[in-house]
């Protein structure tokens, strides 16, 4: 697939790497194209460094790797606007909430891939790796490390399919939510996640597990 990068952080440095390793053709578009220029060389095997506009056009699927106060800005260079993500899979892997806290910072009701498929008309957004850090994509030769779940939301079967693909393609296995409908749920998880690690408890063990024999 041809995969745009929106994003020159660990998040987009890590997965970058996966997919390129995976046979992906991979583009890096930042705010700065010096930094763009330097993660591509980094990352090798024919990343490109781009604009942020062609990084979201012409692409199977475009991971938005910023900062959530970063995405208008962000989106606003690619075009997003103006219909340049139409019909494409746009990838939202970020985490709206307060650091060390892990309250969401979105509005009652809102949730942060409702604002961006605000942002981008006809992007088929889909929620996805907001739950680990950048470095479980990055830790083994073959991509992310293996069991690995990804729960994903989206309205738009397609495009769940094509992220599914990539999850696998780091080593996850993808998990389907459901619709957008539901993915502030999803984003909720992640504030328990970070609340729950930042006082120093390890969040799987809040969790409880099914017996195998249920």
């Amino acid at each position: 697939m041809r995969i745009g990068i929106l994003g020159t952080g660990r998040l987009a440095a890590a997965l970058g790497e996966g997919w390129s390793r995976a046979g992906h053709e991979v583009a890096i578009g930042g705010r700065s194209r010096d930094k763009a220029e330097r993660l591509a060389a980094r990352l090798g095997r024919g990343v490109l460094a781009v604009t942020p506009r062609q990084a979201a056009t012409g692409r199977d699927a475009v991971l938005l790797a910023v900062a959530w106060d970063g995405v208008a800005s962000m989106l606003g260079l690619a075009g997003a606007f103006d219909g340049a993500l139409e019909g494409t899979p746009l990838i939202d892997p970020t985490n709206a909430v307060a650091h060390g806290v892990g309250a969401l910072l979105t509005g009652p009701g809102e949730s942060m891939a409702g604002r961006i498929a605000g942002l981008a008309p006809g992007a088929r957004v889909v929620k996805a790796f907001h739950l680990f850090p950048a470095d479980r994509w990055g830790s083994s030769p073959g991509g992310g490390r293996s069991g690995v779940t990804v729960a994903m939301c989206g309205d738009d079967d397609a495009a769940l399919r094509v992220v599914g693909e990539l999850v696998r393609d780091v080593g996850g296995t993808p998990a389907v939510l459901g619709a957008l409908d539901r993915v502030r749920q999803l984003e909720e998880v992640a504030g328990f996640v970070i609340g729950l690690s930042f006082t120093g408890f390890d969040p799987r063990s809040a969790v409880p597990g099914v017996p195998a024999s249920a």
